[in-house]
């Protein structure tokens, strides 16, 4: 059975093997700071349907054509999040689609992908979950709409590039070269340039991964502003010289299967 992994795991792991450890290995539920998210569900839908459901023999959409895709996602929205939206939504049309000559059809649309990794004898299915995917000249570059009404770049950036740059090869048989977050709501956009250092870092913390799972070592806390945020500060070594035992309930650390080759 293999052992799985995501971008946002990845991502834990890199700032805190130990906060990892108590959210994915224990299975400790973690408080969420995030808010409602009917607004940018509804928005990223709509850009979906733009691009899924355009008639490519056709060199550009209208604005019009945004205004229908839209429609089809406001019914739980409030009529302020609809003015947003909608706004947001001029605003990428104006950026984006009206300065083109013609439109590309992306290569991939709200898209899951699925690849596998062997490190030290144990098989990882890494799994992930894009936006939008695009041809670009000398290989693929992964797009992220954002919602959020200030632009920050978001967190271990270089981790989520170096995940999907292993998942994206195996796929596709291309290299990610590039990523671009676009926020939707204040139309601006920071793109990152993809470099073997990305994959080299996410494949060195799988592989750090992979020899704490298989020799069942410590997964030590690593101290920082991230702590703050943190909601097994209780638990934690670290933050407490007498850190409260784990609940009753929380899992014992998974035994992964070795993949043993014959």
């Amino acid at each position: 059975m293999s052992y799985s992994l995501s971008a946002t795991k990845l991502k834990t792991y890199g700032q805190c093997p130990k906060s990892y450890q108590f959210r994915y290995e224990h299975k400790l539920p973690s408080p969420t700071i995030f808010g409602s998210t009917k607004l940018g569900n509804a928005l990223h839908a709509a850009l979906a349907n733009v691009y899924k459901d355009w008639n490519y023999a056709y060199p550009l959409p209208s604005l019009d054509w945004f205004a229908v895709c839209w429609q089809h996602h406001t019914s739980e929205l409030t009529p302020t999040q609809i003015h947003e939206g909608w706004a947001a939504l001029q605003l990428y049309y104006e950026r984006y689609i009206a300065p083109l000559p013609q439109i590309r059809k992306p290569l991939g649309i709200e898209t899951k992908v699925r690849a596998t990794l062997q490190v030290r004898n144990i098989e990882f299915t890494l799994s992930g979950r894009y936006d939008r995917l695009d041809y670009i000249d000398d290989g693929l570059e992964l797009i992220d709409y954002k919602t959020s009404k200030s632009v920050n770049p978001p967190p271990s950036v270089d981790i989520q590039l170096g995940f999907y740059y292993l998942i994206l090869e195996q796929i596709y048989k291309k290299a990610l070269k590039r990523l671009s977050l676009i926020y939707l709501r204040s139309n601006e956009k920071l793109i990152y340039e993809v470099t073997p250092d990305h994959h080299q870092q996410a494949q060195s913390l799988i592989e750090d991964m992979a020899m704490k799972l298989r020799c069942d070592q410590e997964w030590k806390p690593v101290a920082g502003q991230h702590c703050d945020r943190c909601g097994y500060q209780k638990y934690c070594p670290a933050k407490n010289t007498r850190p409260e035992p784990l609940p009753q309930d929380a899992k014992e650390v998974t035994q992964v299967q070795l993949a043993l080759g014959f």
